[in-house]
């Protein structure tokens, strides 16, 4: 109130502020997944390459999922992949496969049907995932009608480089996600995938305000003996820059997302029964009622649904059953990146990011694609290159747990171990924030004093809960600001005010030592 406006005789009150301003911490898990949807319309408004924040698999299924039938109509599919059976001269010496009557049947898919996020997101919130941003950039592509070849990798014609690019790049003018997410890069070519990782960790060393997970080609199907190889392509592609933003687990998950309700004979063969009769219902074992199945299925007034249909199939054919559990197992390896954005989001709702999302199980995984021991993981955990990447390990009795906690800069001894860049960052930008409401304000001695009480407040609370190491909050931080000590004259004059921050960040006990000696027997008193 300006009393030199006051006029009119009365009673005037002045409200002041009793509290300084003080830093709210910003949020520290919202990962942002990019990659293509169902659909990515919602109420006749296009909603590709836009950033949408959710909060709930529910959200998802508005925003990017296909709308479901009433009943009694089968449910539509949001993600519907089609495979294959290929009749082999040999047992088969890479991928999954069956034997029926004799015969090696290869399990391949049509490679333009393979897509991750929708499961990735599903398997996120499986795991105490919460807030996250959706960038759909674009809707599945047709499939080709065709397998792949048995044993190569998989990689979509149908996933563009230049589409995903551009949906890390709608992410420009969004500060809140904490973690870039893209589950379909281990779709693209060696190429392909090596421009999009250099490219993310540039965006986050520019933004400085999140992290990327990586997950690895190969590690869907790794070779027992040459998966090393794989590991040394993602080094090489991953470049120099950014490398603490970056963060790798290996290998991909087996798990539980799909249910048996979601594959059925329309995923096989591209729906044709012509190409799967020969194989569940041969001449030279005939079975009738498998027969009348198929050929009810086929029939659009037999008034049973697909699923009625499927269930029958299963219960009529043994063969059957097995292909749909091997096609079942074969969908539902993922790339670890979802699980691990919602392992993360959990470990910091319960703790903070100053604890490393290691040492803790996955919820709805089952098993790995491939068991690592000590000495397989000390190769990938600790390198020349420094790239370190993190191991999901099956232990007996605990289960499979996540067994590393370094960034892709392991050489460096400020930023090797996730959660000292994690904490990092939240310090960082909830500082800057804060310190926002102090831009264009008198730059002397009253306000440095204010933003040094401040950012110290903040500390202090951070060093109570554990977030910094130190007996006393002066072990823990320091905070300087004022002329003479951080800024110049001429940093005055120019507008500048100067804040210095030292923070002593909390390290993992990542190698235990126990020191045993053997103690000479002493004659008793």
């Amino acid at each position: 109130m300006n009393l030199s406006t006051i006029q009119t005789p009365g009673v005037y009150i002045q409200e002041l502020n009793a509290f300084p301003n003080s830093v709210v911490g910003v949020a520290t898990a919202v990962p942002a997944f990019i990659g293509y949807t169902p659909q990515a319309s919602y109420e006749g408004k296009s909603y590709t390459n836009v950033p949408v924040r959710i909060s709930s698999f529910s959200d998802f299924i508005t925003y990017f999922c296909l709308p479901s039938p009433p009943t009694p109509a089968n449910s539509s599919k949001q993600y519907s992949p089609e495979y294959y059976l290929i009749q082999q001269k040999s047992q088969p010496a890479k991928g999954d496969y069956i034997m029926n009557a004799g015969a090696y049947y290869s399990i391949v898919p049509d490679p333009h049907t393979i897509y991750y996020l929708y499961n990735s997101v599903r398997i996120f919130y499986e795991n105490g995932g919460g807030d996250a941003y959706i960038v759909s950039v674009g809707t599945y592509g047709p499939p080709s009608r065709k397998p792949m070849t048995p044993g190569t990798p998989v990689i979509n014609p149908n996933i563009m480089l230049n589409d995903l690019q551009t949906g890390l790049a709608a992410l420009l003018t969004t500060q809140e996600p904490t973690m870039y997410i893209c589950p379909e890069a281990t779709l693209l070519s060696l190429e392909n995938n090596a421009t999009l990782m250099q490219n993310m960790l540039n965006q986050a060393a520019g933004m400085q305000t999140a992290v990327c997970l990586f997950d690895i080609i190969g590690g869907n199907t790794p070779d027992p003996l040459l998966y090393e190889q794989d590991i040394d392509a993602f080094r090489m592609n991953t470049g120099t820059k950014g490398l603490s933003y970056g963060i790798a687990y290996y290998p991909f998950l087996r798990t539980s997302v799909m249910q048996s309700t979601d594959i059925d004979y329309t995923n096989l063969f591209g729906g044709d029964l012509s190409q799967l009769e020969p194989i569940i219902n041969p001449a030279s074992a005939y079975d009738p009622t498998i027969a009348a199945i198929l050929a009810n299925i086929q029939n659009p007034d037999s008034g049973f649904t697909i699923a009625q249909h499927n269930s029958a199939l299963i219960n009529a054919s043994p063969i059957y059953s097995l292909i749909i559990n091997h096609v079942l197992s074969d969908v539902n390896i993922l790339p670890p990146s979802g699980a691990m954005a919602g392992v993360i989001t959990t470990t910091d709702n319960e703790y903070g990011p100053w604890k490393a999302p290691a040492n803790t199980s996955i919820i709805g995984v089952t098993s790995l694609t491939i068991p690592l021991s000590d000495s397989q993981q000390g190769l990938l955990n600790v390198t020349v290159s420094g790239k370190s990447i993190n191991v999901l390990r099956v232990f007996n009795g605990l289960g499979i747990l996540v067994w590393g906690a370094r960034t892709l800069d392991g050489n460096s001894q400020d930023f090797k171990y996730i959660q000292v860049r994690r904490t990092l960052i939240f310090l960082e930008q909830s500082c800057k924030l804060a310190a926002q409401a102090y831009v264009f304000q008198p730059n002397t001695q009253n306000t440095w004093e204010a933003v040094k009480s401040m950012i110290s407040s903040f500390l202090t609370s951070i060093w109570q809960q554990g977030g910094l190491q130190g007996a006393t909050p002066g072990d823990a931080f320091s905070v300087a600001c004022g002329l003479g000590t951080t800024m110049t004259a001429e940093d005055l004059l120019n507008g500048y005010m100067i804040v210095t921050v030292k923070v002593s960040l909390v390290h993992p006990a990542e190698f235990i030592v126990l020191t045993f000696h053997q103690q000479m027997a002493t004659p008793s008193s």
